[in-house]
């Protein structure tokens, strides 16, 4: 692996563990870094789940980028299908091709990012990770 350090806010192609497991899991999906801790052993990255399911259906501490509402967000993420992502699930992993792959599309080169979040959202994940972690 020869990826560079990632950044917070960039979305990333993720094998998202089947909590409270935390080996990687069968199919990789979309997910947030908000965290990156460069350690002696590694670079460890806080992310958050992301998934295209229920998209409409927002609890709180989820906040969606959709085509429709967020057009210019949805490019900048460089995501394929609308996508929420839920701040009541965020883990720790070590940043390696064990948890993260490189997508099909790669518009950022041989890497596991997908995009970066854009500053038209920003807030609304902001409000998302703070009313999540008031549960």
């Amino acid at each position: 692996m020869t990826w560079g350090t990632p950044s917070i806010g960039d979305f990333v192609w993720y094998l998202f563990p089947q909590l409270p497991n935390c080996n990687p899991g069968p199919k990789p999906r979309p997910a947030l870094i908000i965290g990156v801790e460069e350690r002696e052993d590694g670079i460890l990255v806080r992310v958050v789940y992301g998934t295209s399911k229920n998209v409409t259906k927002l609890k709180i501490g989820e906040v969606a980028i959709t085509k429709a509402n967020h057009s210019s967000a949805y490019a900048l993420a460089g995501l394929a299908y609308d996508t929420k992502f839920d701040f009541k699930v965020i883990i720790d992993v070590p940043w390696t091709d064990e948890y993260f792959k490189v997508p099909g599309k790669k518009f950022h080169g041989h890497t596991p990012k997908l995009g970066t979040l854009h500053v038209s959202v920003f807030h609304a994940f902001q409000i998302a990770h703070r009313s999540a972690e008031k549960r």
